[in-house]
């Protein structure tokens, strides 16, 4: 495996981390009511799909089980089409999806 696809993948799991941390004492209504916080929560986002999107295809079809397409789907989404990104699809990726995510991309470098 490239060296550069678990430098990624490293980022991808420090943002991954990052994220469950801060929305761990976080509710929907400060995300609702705190602009600095959706947008650093959204920004967060952007990077785990920026760096899915320089992960090697070899590496991605070797790990399924990580959500590459939605991944780099959803950083397109709040980069290009940011006036219209859903604070509930967003505040849903960071509670629910991402701690899934943590759990799958730790395997991933442990292995």
């Amino acid at each position: 495996m490239p060296k550069d696809d678990l430098v990624y993948v490293g980022h991808m799991l420090d943002m991954t981390r990052k994220i469950v941390t801060v929305v761990k004492t976080r509710t929907r209504a400060d995300f609702d009511s705190d602009e600095i916080l959706r947008l650093a929560l959204t920004h967060m986002v952007q990077v785990i799909g920026e760096a899915a999107g320089h992960v090697s295809q070899s590496f991605r079809s070797t790990h399924p089980e990580i959500p590459w397409r939605a991944i780099v789907g959803m950083r397109q989404k709040v980069v290009h089409d940011y006036l219209a990104v859903d604070d509930d699809m967003v505040w849903d990726t960071v509670t629910r999806e991402i701690p899934a995510l943590v759990a799958r991309l730790e395997k991933v470098v442990e292995s």
